[in-house]
């Protein structure tokens, strides 16, 4: 008699997370499992409890689409995470509460769905009882123990697009445009987007950079080509500066980069020096249909999944490295995150063809 177990998919959404969804039910139904989707991601496990079946006509078709069937949510009583990472325990009784809902819908555990915040707290509930397997999903592709987390490709490919558009404009009118990416703590989306886009200055959030060396070679680059397009990403620092801002419910709040680099650009550059403009692409690097990559590395991990919930492979996270599946605890996954550094590869491109990335 098969078993039954519950998905749950916490945080932003991405493109692949359907896929995923999908993967996990068609592979667990061939291997004698039941499925329940909990809606809402934690709260839909939480009291009221809000989830639907999900079985092989439930999944039928939607490996191709954006977002998640389950909708999701990145905030609530289960959160887990805030700031770059910093851990905030869950109230006892709420994982209690999480606990006794597995038991009461009769699941024999769950498969959680979501990135470092998410899979803290599925790495809590773990210590508490519930057996579960992680799946990393950021499209920041900034856990440290994975190659690639799913969604990236296809946000860093809608990236691209948009910077093939923004130069042919950017030229024409011998501007500066400053197009803003997503990237709260690691620059991944704007390195790789950023390079393949011939992007010619590229901030991160991991190198606080100098404001007067990045109107010099706007200078340069000005009288030289007449344009320049600037990739921001979302949590760049000029020195000690950060477009971070903390809210009340623990979520950092992010946006508006691309206009703090202009104004600053603006107050030490001459009168009229630039005719600058900004361009924030925000979410539309999340939604929409995933790449061939994406969803061919969403279905691997949802077959992934299952298998290491079969083995019994409890408070591990699969995990893509070298070509392969494996797992490891989730506490490895999550206790630092993947950033950039000078070593990388992109990087190192990036500054031997005379891209300003800092």
């Amino acid at each position: 008699m098969g078993k039954k177990v519950g998905i749950v998919n916490s945080g932003g959404d991405c493109a692949g997370l359907n896929a995923v969804i999908a993967s996990i039910v068609r592979a667990g139904v061939r291997m004698g499992y039941e499925f329940v989707g909990f809606e809402k991601g934690w709260e839909g496990l939480l009291s009221p409890i809000k989830m639907r079946p999900l079985g092989i006509p439930e999944v039928a078709g939607i490996s191709y689409l954006g977002g998640t069937i389950l909708g999701t949510v990145n905030r609530g009583r289960f959160g887990a995470k805030q700031g770059a990472g910093d851990p905030r325990r869950i109230p006892r009784e709420i994982l209690q509460e999480a606990k006794e809902n597995v038991e009461k819908c009769g699941l024999d555990g769950l498969i959680v769905i979501g990135g470092d915040g998410t899979l803290s707290g599925a790495m809590q509930l773990a210590d508490v009882g519930v057996n579960l397997v992680g799946v990393p999903k950021t499209i920041d592709n900034d856990l440290s123990v994975t190659d690639r987390t799913f969604g990236f490709s296809t946000s860093c490919q809608i990236v691209v697009d948009a910077l093939d558009r923004i130069h042919t404009t950017a030229s024409s009118h011998g501007r500066v445009i400053f197009v803003e990416t997503m990237g709260r703590h690691a620059g991944w989306i704007a390195l790789r987007s950023g390079l393949a886009g011939g992007a010619n200055a590229i901030l991160l959030p991991e190198f606080a950079f100098d404001m007067r060396e990045l109107l010099e070679f706007l200078r340069e680059r000005q009288q030289r080509a007449g344009s320049s397009v600037v990739v921001v990403a979302e949590g760049v620092r000029i020195r000690d500066r950060s477009a971070a801002r903390q809210r009340r419910d623990q979520e950092v709040m992010l946006g508006g980069a691309a206009n703090m680099v202009m104004a600053a650009l603006d107050e030490i550059a001459e009168p009229d020096e630039f005719e600058m403009r900004g361009v924030v692409l925000g979410h539309t690097q999340r939604g929409g249909t995933p790449n061939s990559a994406d969803r061919m590395l969403s279905k691997a991990y949802g077959v992934a999944a299952i298998e290491a919930y079969d083995r019994g492979d409890f408070g591990k996270m699969v995990y893509y490295k070298n070509l392969t599946m494996m797992t490891c605890p989730i506490m490895e996954a999550v206790g630092t995150l993947k950033r950039v550094t000078e070593g990388d590869l992109e990087y190192h491109t990036a500054r031997k063809l005379g891209v300003f990335v800092h």
